[in-house]
């Protein structure tokens, strides 16, 4: 079961809600997905509790039906 680009975003919005988020389709099967995610809530964090705080906003998603997500973020400047 594939996931939309527009729930990813509503989901990562939903956990962190001051998230800028940019999804892209890496291949076009809506399961292999890139995200850059830009929070103030990742200052001070280092990139694996950024990480973690993306993955714990998209819940059990991650790894059933969203497979796979090349995840880039950052604090704001």
């Amino acid at each position: 079961m594939a996931m939309e680009q527009a729930d990813i975003e509503k989901l990562i919005k939903a956990g962190i809600p001051d998230a800028k988020v940019q999804i892209t389709d890496l291949v076009g099967d809506k399961d292999h997905y890139a995200a850059i995610v830009i929070s103030s809530e990742f200052t001070g964090k280092t990139k694996l509790q950024q990480h973690q705080i993306v993955y714990k906003a998209l819940g059990d998603h991650m790894g059933g039906v969203l497979h796979a997500l090349q995840l880039t973020t950052f604090a704001p400047k």
